[in-house]
């Protein structure tokens, strides 16, 4: 694999995708570092706080040098301008809580991959409209693998990734993926750090696990 490869095939390919932010870019690193090191190769950072500008730059710097299988995109973009920034930072995928026209002018004029996030079938319906090839359902903990499964044969040609209280145990992840979901993307369930880590092999270990439960689909 190279970075030259679109953003939606290695999402199909590395379904488990971690969505994290820390103002601690040392923290960031190793979690992305520890992450990689279970398989992932998708990793959503997300713009939601002060210093997530700074700390993508540093995660987009160590990615480029030292994990070229990885795609790293940044999330929780609402504006045009924030798009814009974090593109010419060097992010390989864009996403949004919301559905904006403008944000898909501009993700495809910059040709890069856009993820917008729904809650109703009219937004979905949307973003359908504007290009989107794979919808966020979010928050995926109120909406459910029920919702999806009811709503997703009137878009047969749209993928959907729920983020929000996706849980990291067998159960849910079964439940969600019988729901025809394409990617998870794990956010607070999955960096909860066990009492007395010294180090981040507990990430390491918890991505590989829930990378065997996914797959196995």
């Amino acid at each position: 694999m190279t970075t030259a490869t679109h953003p939606l095939k290695v999402i199909q390919d590395y379904p488990v995708i971690p969505v994290y932010y820390h103002d601690d870019a040392d923290t960031c690193l190793e979690v992305l570092k520890a992450s990689y090191a279970g398989g992932i190769r998708v990793f959503e950072f997300t713009n939601r706080g002060e210093k997530a500008p700074a700390n993508f730059k540093v995660l987009i710097d160590y990615r480029n040098e030292h994990l070229p299988e990885l795609k790293l995109g940044i999330g929780t973009i609402k504006t045009v301008a924030q798009a814009e920034a974090y593109i010419n930072l060097g992010a390989d995928f864009i996403v949004s809580p919301i559905v904006r026209a403008d944000l898909a002018s501009i993700t495809k004029a910059k040709q890069v991959f856009w993820i917008p996030g729904c809650m109703t079938p009219t937004e979905i319906n949307l973003a359908e409209e504007l290009g989107a090839e794979l919808v966020k359902l979010f928050p995926g903990d109120t909406l459910g693998p029920g919702f999806l499964k009811a709503i997703k044969p009137l878009f047969p040609n749209l993928k959907f990734m729920p983020t929000g209280g996706v849980d990291v145990n067998k159960e849910n992840i079964d439940t969600w993926l019988n729901a025809g979901v394409t990617s998870l993307g794990f956010g607070s369930k999955l960096f909860q750090q066990p009492e007395n880590a010294k180090d981040y092999s507990w990430l390491t270990e918890r991505c590989e696990l829930l990378i065997s439960l996914v797959k196995k689909k």
